[in-house]
């Protein structure tokens, strides 16, 4: 357990601070004896393993016996006493469920990062730019060739885009859904969701749409590619609303505002595909829309 640089006293259940033998501390009972304990920091304020500073103990005479002494360098006391240890041998289970809680609170307020969303975000703008802008011939090899795929290529096409309007759109729903998915499941969880359900995406567009569907992109006259970060989206969109299920008010009002919007884009692609097929006018592929989405719901 890490501590800030101003020293504090810890609370315990059943337990009250006072002075004990000069030293200010909290002081928990248990049947045989009293423990007095002041965490501190070390002398050079950084953060390191709480240490306990001082002890009582109340012998059954009802002296108050305190043991501490200082280290060579007349800094910290006790410096090598493992705070959980000695808490437990003397004052039970009530310090070590402090001393737990404690340590969730911690971490229950450090401030959410969005690490893995806003990595996703990068590589999807680096090689928008290292594309279009940079004209780097090697990224159009990170397509999905639907008339000789490489393996690779279904998971390197979820991070290429074929227009700015692409790309926007994409990254705007990822930054809204990932961090929700971030949230509750971690950087680890939305890289997961985004790659499983972009791949799944890829799997059913080389599955069900034609092998070659003319030039598209300038890959050639007699290869349909399919690219960009839709079909993981669709993905984020479902799972963005299942992990909010929980018996509580207002996750339940949240995953009906995130439900309704979620559910009109499924019935959209869906309409989308019965009405043109799996590619409409505009090269938008549908199919991967719908799959990511049903790969979400699955995941």
């Amino acid at each position: 357990m890490t501590m800030m640089m101003t020293p504090m006293t810890m609370a315990v259940p059943m337990a009250r601070t006072g002075t004990y033998g000069g030293v200010r501390g909290v002081r928990a009972s248990s049947s045989s004896s009293t423990v007095a304990v002041l965490v501190a920091p070390t002398r050079k304020g950084c953060e390191r393993r709480a240490r306990v500073t001082a002890v009582s103990r109340r012998r059954p005479g009802g002296a108050v016996v305190t043991a501490a002494k200082k280290n060579s360098g007349g800094g910290d006391f006790m410096p090598n006493i493992d705070a959980d240890k000695l808490m437990s041998k003397y004052a039970g289970n009530a310090a070590k469920t402090a001393l737990n809680a404690a340590d969730k609170l911690a971490r229950a307020t450090k401030p959410q990062t969005y690490d893995g969303v806003f990595a996703l975000l990068f590589i999807n703008f680096a090689l928008f730019v290292a594309d279009h802008w940079a004209h780097l011939s090697f990224v159009k090899m990170l397509y999905l060739n639907h008339v000789h795929p490489v393996w690779w290529q279904f998971f390197t096409s979820t991070f290429c885009h074929a227009s700015w309007e692409h790309l926007s759109s994409n990254i705007f729903f990822l930054y809204i859904f990932g961090k929700l998915i971030e949230e509750e499941e971690g950087a680890f969880g939305v890289w997961m969701s985004y790659l499983v359900t972009g791949i799944g995406a890829n799997l059913a567009s080389w599955l069900v749409l034609p092998k070659s569907a003319g030039g598209v992109l300038g890959i050639g006259a007699n290869a349909t590619v399919s690219l960009g970060a839709s079909g993981a989206v669709f993905g984020l969109f479902a799972v963005s609303v299942l992990v909010k299920l929980k018996l509580n008010w207002k996750r339940i009002l949240e995953v009906i505002i995130l439900g309704q919007f979620v559910l009109e884009r499924f019935y959209s692609e869906a309409r989308m595909i019965a009405n043109v097929g799996g590619v409409g006018s505009t090269g938008v592929n549908h199919v991967a829309h719908l799959a990511g989405a049903l790969v979400g719901v699955l995941l």
